[in-house]
């Protein structure tokens, strides 16, 4: 089977090489195997001593215009050559005139108006399918004026265009995170204070959270009337612009109310000298378990803070504090006040005698009391009269 692929292959190329040798010569030449290269040279010297010239002189004009079509290399493809080097000329005729673009491009959209359009298979019947586009709606973010405490707006009305440039300079461009809107609060702030003052017995918590044109005289109004209240026991004047003549007012009504058990004074103006003064009313009030006063518009400071931790110390009623200090000082001492007073409030009478029943772990009654307190079990009930 090798051998016959062999004699194929070599059959081939002989007959391409030699065209005009018999069949039988070359299967013969084929046979031989080894003078094939000798046969070859042979043949080729045939047409070493050819003349070209005189060959070409024989040829008719249509042979010359078939040699110079074969021998012409053509690529249609090559967008490198001009367009009339690409391929043969189509036509014999002469040219009629120079060649003009602009007449051409005339004559192509002229053929093209003029051609019918292809109808369409399936008639238009006007019939609208999908959604009607319908843009949305934008909607413009609402700019809201900023608030400032009634002395810093005045000052700023009144100051002229170069003070205004001084403080800007001081202040620098502050880029602030955007915070939602809460929902406006709809307590009817003199409704409120008027059933404050009738001692309503529905009325135990009040909410002003918020709402921004509350008159100072009016939260006075509020305090002075929680003198005498015995019914609210949450009270929450968050964001109202409260400062430290409102805080003077809170602390004079701690020293005397017995009710209110929840005071919310956070996110205003007060500064460190109101915030004192209301922790030091509580000197004077036994019954108020949460007081809470952060975010003021200003800091406190270091003595300010180390002051609330001494006050807190010998407090023994208050249970939350709510305020962030910023040393580790008072804040450790704070933390140890609120504890000491959480420990002392889990005592529960439980007995008409005047008995109390402790349920407090050893180290809780340690702390609460300062004496050591030996016991078997971890926890345990002890009597006290």
């Amino acid at each position: 089977m090798p051998n016959c692929l062999f004699h194929i292959t070599l059959m081939d190329a002989l007959s391409a090489a030699f065209p005009s040798t018999d069949i039988d010569t070359l299967f013969w030449w084929a046979n031989q195997g080894v003078s094939i290269m000798s046969v070859m040279r042979k043949e080729m010297e045939k047409y070493r001593d050819i003349d070209e010239d005189e060959l070409l002189k024989k040829l008719s004009e249509e042979e010359l215009q078939r040699l110079e079509d074969e021998l012409e290399e053509l690529d249609p493809d090559n967008a490198l050559l001009p367009a009339g080097l690409r391929q043969k000329d189509q036509t014999k005729k002469a040219p009629t005139g120079t060649f003009q673009r602009d007449n051409l491009l005339a004559h192509l959209e002229k053929q093209a108006k003029e051609h019918p359009d292809k109808e369409d298979l399936v008639p238009f019947t006007g019939e609208k399918r999908g959604k009607v586009y319908v843009p949305k709606k934008r909607v413009d973010p609402i700019i809201e004026s900023v608030t400032l405490e009634p002395e810093l707006e005045e000052a700023l009305a009144s100051a002229t265009d170069a003070e205004l440039c001084d403080i800007a300079g001081v202040i620098q461009c502050t880029q602030y995170k955007p915070v939602p809107d809460e929902e406006p609060n709809s307590t009817d702030v003199e409704e409120t204070l008027l059933r404050m003052k009738r001692n309503d017995p529905d009325l135990v918590e009040v909410n002003l959270n918020n709402i921004k044109n509350i008159p100072i005289k009016t939260l006075k109004s509020y305090a002075e009337a929680l003198m005498k209240n015995t019914v609210v026991e949450r009270f929450s004047i968050v964001g109202t612009r409260s400062n430290d003549p409102v805080a003077f007012a809170m602390a004079e009504m701690l020293r005397v109310n017995t009710t209110l058990k929840s005071l919310n004074v956070e996110s205003n103006f007060i500064t460190g000298t109101g915030i004192l003064a209301l922790i030091e009313a509580l000197q004077h009030n036994t019954t108020l378990q949460e007081l809470k006063i952060d975010n003021q518009s200003q800091p406190l400071g270091n003595k300010v803070e180390m002051e609330i931790a001494s006050m807190l110390e010998k407090n023994t009623t208050l249970l939350k504090f709510g305020y962030h200090f910023t040393q580790q000082g008072p804040r450790l001492r704070g933390s140890n006040a609120m504890m000491n007073n959480n420990d002392l409030a889990r005592v529960v009478r439980s007995e008409s005698d005047g008995s109390f029943t402790l349920t407090l772990s050893v180290p809780e009654l340690e702390r609460a009391f300062g004496k050591k307190f030996k016991s078997k079990t971890n926890s345990k009930e002890f009597g006290c009269e």
